[in-house]
């Protein structure tokens, strides 16, 4: 999302894609860094999303009360501490003085509590993010630099969540007076850079600010190209007309490995994919035909042949960096004799048919999906595939349960527990569940939440994940690491697995 040049800075020659030619490349400003990412969020307002673009660039415009960096280390952002009183029930926040907005409004405890009561209020109901803060009861202004968080209930992952997406600190006078579709698309926060232009669909560019409490970032600007084709980014990243590629084809890694001054950055990252299973009808409404469909799909060969190695197995839906990933938790085993016996049991027929619906922009996936259909052909099943629009997908078909058989569903796991994860998809009446309600599950799910003790909470979190494999819920692929193309003019950047970038310390050559 940033970045404005002023001076021109002349290139070297350009450099050539081994796919296809390219002209030489536009030359690049200094002191600007260029970033693609796939897709303009369309809203820059904090509430209004829970995509992992939002934050690579929301991550630069506001701040939040805490911060936690590429290293995944929780810090004080604009809140300087905080301590639990009266049994955990109040959180007190104090809060860093002499912090202004973009516009010259000051920050101060009356912004931390209009935020959380617009995000926790009506308008905070439009958006996906306010079910995140719901253990909020209410925010108090005790003096100007000092908030009381009073709790309706526990919430043991509240410090990690705010530090992002819908609990970034929001100027009041400024919404106030601009409204909120104005704020849509001319964002003010605290953050180490402000919006100089936003052209939706197509870039977006911001500036330094100069006045930024942690002390002015390196960089003096940065521009956001909106690209939805890996390969596009790719071959824009070895012509040289963009420093970071954030999402690159994993057919071309090698490719770019040899290009000269590039280089593919790779990091453990949350992201996690499943195909979740239509419980309530057709033929996975039969925990046994769920147990048969997992262990007909050889994950470990998609894994190696597809992604290329970069991917890992998994047991359930999360990656090894989650909070309750459980080690010892193994997933079914590859043995299409074993489901053919299991799918005969059950009386499922030869040549019967499932619908996997899938996100039909993501071209990785889409190998994917051909190779499980051919995997279930090896069964006697035959797959449907049904490609949809990402928005439609996730926002529309499944939580109104109009999916098929097999759905596939990505989950980034911002707050890195499992949590954020497992309470989204198995509790009833959550948004993605469309299809299962199971007090029991509930219950437990419920359980954890009400505990700020670490333990508890990740054995609590490994017997969800138990139960959820147990019954069969969903068909776990892989966790995804995060793989990026990187040009060497950039220096003293910490790539953070969620994409969720800050740019306070980065320089370019």
């Amino acid at each position: 999302m940033f970045a404005l040049s002023k001076t021109p800075l002349a290139l070297g020659a350009a450099l050539v894609a081994s796919t296809l030619a390219i002209a030489a490349p536009a030359a690049h400003a200094a002191g600007t860094l260029n970033v693609a990412i796939t897709q303009d969020a369309g809203s820059w307002d904090p509430i209004d999303t829970f995509v992992t673009w939002w934050g690579s660039v929301g991550s630069n415009i506001y701040d939040g009360l805490t911060i936690r960096g590429a290293d995944m280390k929780l810090v004080p952002g604009l809140a300087t501490s905080w301590e639990f009183l009266d049994n955990d029930t109040r959180i007190r926040f104090k809060l860093r003085d002499k912090v202004v907005f973009h516009n010259g409004e000051p920050f101060n405890a009356a912004a931390v509590k209009f935020t959380f009561d617009r995000l926790l209020g009506e308008e905070g109901k439009k958006g996906p993010q306010q079910s995140n803060y719901n253990a909020i009861g209410k925010v108090e202004v005790v003096d100007n630099l000092t908030v009381d968080f009073h709790m309706k209930q526990p919430d043991p992952v509240l410090l990690t969540k705010l530090a992002g997406y819908g609990a970034m600190i929001v100027p009041p006078k400024y919404i106030t007076e601009k409204g909120d579709a104005y704020f849509n698309e001319h964002p003010v926060g605290t953050g180490p850079f402000k919006l100089a232009e936003y052209k939706p669909k197509t870039s977006l560019s911001l500036v330094r600010n100069d006045a930024y409490w942690a002390g002015a970032p390196k960089l003096d600007g940065v521009n956001y190209r909106f690209i939805a084709e890996p390969g596009t980014q790719a071959s824009e990243l070895q012509a040289g007309r963009i420093d970071i590629a954030s999402a690159i084809p994993l057919g071309m890694v090698a490719t770019i490995k040899k290009a000269p001054n590039v280089k593919v950055v790779t990091t453990s990252g949350p992201v996690a994919v499943v195909l979740r299973f239509n419980t309530k009808s057709g033929i996975t409404a039969n925990k046994e035909v769920r147990k048969a469909l997992i262990m007909a799909v050889d994950r470990e060969a998609i894994i190696k042949q597809i992604l290329l190695g970069y991917g890992k197995p998994i047991a359930s839906f999360q990656g090894e960096l989650s909070f309750g990933f459980d080690p010892d938790l193994k997933p079914l085993p590859f043995s299409q004799a074993e489901a053919r016996k299991m799918l005969q049991a059950a009386g499922v027929k030869m040549g019967s048919t499932v619908q996997l619906d899938f996100r039909g922009t993501d071209p990785t996936f889409r190998e994917v999906a051909q190779a499980v259909a051919g995997y279930l052909q090896g069964v006697g099943i035959r797959t449907t595939l049904k490609p949809y629009e990402t928005g439609v997908l996730i926002n529309d078909i499944i939580p109104s349960g109009k999916t098929g058989d097999m759905f596939h569903f990505v989950w980034g796991g911002w707050t890195y527990d499992y949590d954020n994860t497992a309470y989204l998809m198995y509790h009833t009446g959550q948004k993605w569940n469309p299809y299962d309600s199971d007090p029991a599950l509930d219950k437990i799910l419920e359980s954890q939440r009400a505990t700020y003790d670490t333990k508890t909470r990740q054995a609590v979190l490994r017997n969800v994940a138990r139960y959820v494999a147990d019954n069969a819920l969903e068909l776990p692929l892989y966790s995804q690491d995060t793989v990026i193309g990187v040009n060497d003019r950039v220096k003293n950047f910490a790539v953070p697995g969620d994409i969720r970038y800050r740019f306070n310390e980065v320089t370019v050559d």
